[in-house]
């Protein structure tokens, strides 16, 4: 339990280092990630308003999936970038969130730039 406790106000600790620096515009907005167990969920944030432009999640994606891995997040990313193409939104500030450049983070990055977000 005690192992459990340290790695969340670990990442809550990173997550506070990074959003000091970082901020999203109309123009540029922030994309943020969250990783759950089930699912990856992304959405693209103006701050200075403090409005959600555009989300997307591993629910959206079609066929019964009890968790989500590494090519599902890559098409949360692609899914993400297609909705933000929509709305205009060519660039963005990522936001990891606390969580660690690798795996599922990394893979939701790479299908947005695929997609054609630049950050």
């Amino acid at each position: 339990m005690a192992t459990k406790v340290k790695k969340v106000s670990r990442r809550i600790r990173i997550k506070r280092s990074i959003r000091k620096k970082i901020s999203g515009t109309a123009s540029r907005p922030r994309l943020t990630v969250f990783r759950s167990n089930r699912a990856v969920y992304a959405q693209m944030i103006d701050d200075v308003n403090g409005v959600t432009l555009v989300h997307a999640s591993s629910i959206d994606l079609e066929g019964d999936r009890k968790s989500v891995n590494v090519e599902a997040s890559k098409e949360v990313g692609k899914i993400l970038a297609e909705r933000a193409k929509t709305k205009g939104i060519e660039k963005a500030v990522f936001d990891r969130n606390g969580f660690l450049y690798h795996g599922k983070i990394k893979a939701m990055a790479e299908g947005a730039r695929e997609g054609g977000i630049k950050f």
